[in-house]
């Protein structure tokens, strides 16, 4: 079996790649809700015990949940990098 990248084979690669990309945007239907898991075990806890007061806080809540969602994905990306020099 030959698996040499050959310009056609690229090509559908290249596109297959896009149309994973696009999919989420063009198809029509599929709404989602930017949260977190965090928002989603805070849901999970107060439908099973109304009331429940929390016993810790945080010492510093980000403005926008984009904000946390960028300052997280900035973490994952640090930790991946120091893993990928350590490993490497």
């Amino acid at each position: 079996m030959d698996l040499a990248m050959t310009p056609g084979r690229s090509a559908l690669l290249l596109a297959l790649a896009a149309a994973i990309v696009a999919a989420p945007v063009i198809l029509p239907g599929i709404e989602g809700s930017f949260s977190g898991t965090d928002d989603v075990a805070s849901q999970a806890i107060e439908a099973a015990r109304p009331g429940y007061t929390r016993w810790t806080t945080p010492f510093w809540e980000p403005p926008s949940k984009e904000v946390e969602s960028t300052l997280f994905a900035l973490q994952a990306a640090f930790g991946a990098g120091i893993l990928g020099y350590v490993l490497g």
